[in-house]
């Protein structure tokens, strides 16, 4: 299970969305433009931890309308923890479940917030910051242009193959997902 880090940007703080880039992802859109399209339910959780969790709604289960694809949380004691967990859970899910072909046309350079993240060839990210679903959801944009090719996408990003890979790896459905789009397409899976 993903420990989450639970700050979330300031107001004014850097955002991955600038007008200079045409990378528009909801896994890396502002927090109130995301919550626009979804639907917020809370209800009670279920199994261990006595009477708090079993007779207040602090679980929290956050619905991209448009897409179907969900963000849940239940093991916080705090309905307020549990929304800031069950949203970066969406995001990761919308970075790797998004129709890729709802993506905002051909890249042709990385955005800033990736820049930022690259030096010398590699990633630096946790996948628990809250700026990982939006890297991952440019990588996959990425990945996509280049027919899932991780040798081809890696030199575009600025990092290292085995980078690429290493970052993927951090969330495992999204690993999962490009050696079954590779598969889809007769490419060896990746290791």
């Amino acid at each position: 299970m993903l420990a989450v880090f639970l700050r979330e940007p300031l107001a004014g703080s850097f955002c991955p969305l600038e007008p200079s880039t045409t990378f528009d992802h909801p896994a890396a859109w502002p927090v109130e433009r995301l919550l626009a399209q979804c639907e917020v339910t809370r209800k009670r959780g279920s199994g261990p931890g006595g009477q708090h969790r079993n007779k207040v709604e602090t679980a929290v289960v956050v619905e991209h309308t448009p897409s179907g694809i969900r963000g849940e949380a239940s093991e916080r004691r705090s309905q307020e923890e549990n929304r800031k967990v069950a949203l970066f859970r969406l995001r990761l899910k919308l970075a790797v479940d998004w129709p890729l072909e709802e993506t905002t046309g051909p890249l042709e350079q990385t955005s800033p917030l990736w820049t930022s993240r690259t030096r010398g060839g590699k990633i630096s990210v946790n996948s628990e910051h809250p700026d990982f679903p939006a890297l991952l959801a440019e990588a996959f944009c990425w990945l996509r242009q280049s027919d899932w090719d991780a040798a081809g996408t890696a030199p575009q990003l600025g990092c290292s193959t085995s980078q690429l890979v290493k970052f993927l790896k951090q969330y495992p459905p999204a690993f999962a997902r490009l050696n079954v789009e590779r598969a889809s397409l007769g490419h060896s899976p990746l290791k």
